[in-house]
């Protein structure tokens, strides 16, 4: 098997500091880290990361699109090349995010990414590993840019009706105060779904139910769910406050100000918060006017707004919401468990992804001083950055 070596790189501790150390790989898996400075025994390329602040690959868990793909309509060549664009930014990992949509539009899509994922196994790109339904089961008064008339009431049978794909996870974004909310998170649950709360006004003992029948998540944070008030704690302040309970959060500086990013991950802990993109096709474009979900969405200066006046998404990438949760103050080793441990964890795969550690993929981001990518490894695969 393929022997790799990187040597001379600075790998983040928790305490904030960075040694220099080795990691050696074989057959694309880490298998030894070392900050022993001396040369490691073994054959292989090398690699000298001198310089490099060595993170593992980031985990996007919501993500609609880029490089004017749109996941919602895309083919799998198209979304190839997504993976790609999202490789060379740092994803190692996504999960493609749906918007509610028609059943016969997500039964194509689902079979487009069961495509991708059987093309995507021998290909540097970011590795597709399941599918996000955002709002399938939403509060319609909440629905942000998400479009209403294809919202679904849960009746008992409508989880096992979402086309499923052959292998990977399967999560979806809820109201549970909608009817039927309760049973839907244990049907979600029982069906082997993570359920994540979103797009939501439920107030505290509706979100505790919800809590108690498996839901232990919160999807863009602050965005789309009722905020904090000093006689309603909504569901801001109940995700803030509620132990066991892990959010993610847009660090794109429109959807969340900076210093409620700060403040906000500062309380709840790095630990349990994650970052996401919910990046929209136009991500990697710039600004100008796209077709977006049916409609029209101008991109100014890096905000997206639809014809309704709502932020439709975003246009970061997970390296634009490091470097931001970097420059807010956050130690690399923080950021990491934001951007790719945390995630991998809610996806029940951090015994494979999301770190530096013996018996990982090697999937493996090389940061420069300037906060920018020096390389990305997936699976001991170099990322051709060009």
């Amino acid at each position: 098997m393929k022997q790799i070596s990187i040597r001379n790189a600075k790998l983040p501790r928790p305490d904030g500091t960075a040694p220099e150390g080795q990691v050696q790989i074989e057959g694309g898996t880490i298998r030894s880290v070392s900050t022993d400075r001396a040369a490691p025994d073994g054959t292989g390329d090398i690699v000298d990361a001198s310089g490099s602040l060595l993170m593992p690959g980031f985990v996007d868990v919501h993500i609609h699109g880029a490089v004017g793909v749109d996941v919602n309509a895309a083919n799998a060549g198209q979304l190839l090349e997504l993976a790609a664009f999202l490789a060379r930014n740092g994803v190692t990992a996504w999960v493609p995010t749906l918007v509610p949509d028609s059943d016969e539009a997500y039964r194509l899509v689902i079979t487009e990414i069961d495509r991708l994922m059987e093309m995507q196994e021998c290909e540097p790109v970011a590795q597709a590993v399941g599918v996000h339904y955002e709002g399938v089961f939403a509060n319609e008064k909440m629905c942000g840019a998400l479009r209403p008339e294809y919202f679904k009431k849960f009746t008992g049978a409508e989880v096992r009706e979402l086309p499923r794909l052959k292998r990977g996870v399967h999560m979806t974004t809820f109201a549970p105060e909608i009817e039927g909310g309760i049973e839907l998170v244990e049907e979600l649950v029982r069906e082997g779904w993570i359920a994540s709360i979103g797009h939501t006004r439920a107030d505290i003992d509706t979100l505790e139910q919800a809590f108690a029948a498996g839901a232990r998540h919160i999807t863009h944070f602050f965005n789309a769910m009722s905020g904090m008030h000093h006689r309603d704690v909504g569901v801001a302040g109940w995700g803030l406050a509620k132990a066991g309970v892990t959010f993610d959060m847009i660090a794109d500086g429109v959807h969340v100000h900076p210093e409620m990013l700060r403040l906000a991950t500062r309380f709840k802990s790095p630990e349990n918060v994650m970052l996401i993109s919910d990046s929209v096709s136009p991500t990697g474009i710039g600004d100008g006017e796209f077709e977006i979900w049916g409609e029209r969405v101008s991109v100014v200066e890096g905000r997206t707004t639809n014809e309704r006046g709502s932020i439709a998404g975003s246009v970061i990438t997970m390296h634009d919401a490091v470097r931001r949760m970097l420059s807010l103050g956050f130690t690399t080793a923080e950021t990491a468990a934001m951007a790719s441990t945390n995630p991998a964890r809610l996806l029940g795969l951090d015994n494979e992804r999301g770190s530096i550690d013996a018996g990982r993929r090697a999937d493996l981001i090389g940061i420069g001083p300037d906060r920018s990518i020096d390389f990305v490894m997936i699976g001991g695969r170099t990322v051709d950055l060009s």
